[in-house]
């Protein structure tokens, strides 16, 4: 496999009003996504965060250091061409949602996930107009249709940087509800993660801290809390 980086070749970065948004420029040469369209942003804030991580490169180009430019690439080069395919699969989350799945036994995981599950299906029943159905066991329960269809207009309605960032609010926490409950700012970020890892905190709890699995969390907490960051630099 090669080690070859791309060099710095740019001395600086500004922020430049652009047709449908904002873009970086590198000594006056807008910066390209991997398949070659202009880095167009929704907001100028955005724009600042992608600018300050191409200004952050020292000798040779990280991408593993800019999780901005990455996002505004995947939500132009990948989310905007398949956009009504991304939010389906997204919105499909809501009929096997985390949160309505709850364990048999013991008595005090049950108590907990009632404590910290049931208010935000409480949410989405006050704020999003839909009621999700809890079940005892693993085995699919079916939602109701009108409920679906409900979530999944919203899910359809977020633009191609919005969903973006959904992706990783949905998939990481493997809720639909908690994926719109973060975006909607039900809680804090952290918070809502916390929430999605009920079960895997529980574990611990019984058996002990894992250093392995420790720090594959703490890089999905990560990748989670800057997409909160993301979806909301969309606006």
């Amino acid at each position: 496999m090669s080690d070859w980086k791309p060099k710095r070749f740019w001395t600086e970065s500004a922020v430049v009003d652009a047709e449908g948004g904002y873009t970086v420029e590198l000594d006056g040469r807008s910066v390209k996504t991997p398949a070659k369209a202009t880095l167009i942003l929704p907001t100028r804030a955005m724009a600042e965060e992608v600018a300050a991580e191409w200004d952050a490169q020292d000798k040779e180009v990280d991408p593993t250091s800019m999780p901005f430019t990455r996002s505004a690439n995947a939500a132009i080069d990948k989310v905007r061409r398949q956009h009504a395919e991304v939010a389906d699969m997204l919105a499909d989350y809501g009929d096997s949602d985390l949160l309505c799945y709850r364990a048999a036994h013991p008595q005090e995981l049950q108590e907990r996930q009632a404590e910290q599950w049931d208010p935000a299906l409480d949410w989405a029943a006050e704020v999003l107009l839909v009621r999700l159905q809890s079940v005892v066991g693993v085995l699919h329960q079916p939602q109701p249709p009108e409920a679906l269809t409900a979530l999944r207009q919203r899910v359809h309605a977020l633009s191609d940087f919005q969903l973006a960032a959904f992706h990783d609010l949905v998939s990481l926490s493997g809720s639909l509800i908690l994926g719109l409950a973060a975006a909607q700012n039900w809680r804090t970020a952290e918070e809502i993660w916390n929430i999605s890892r009920l079960d895997e905190l529980w574990q611990i709890e019984q058996w002990g801290h894992d250093d392995e699995a420790f720090a594959a969390a703490e890089v999905k907490k990560a990748a989670f809390l800057h997409a909160k960051r993301f979806f909301d630099l969309s606006n």
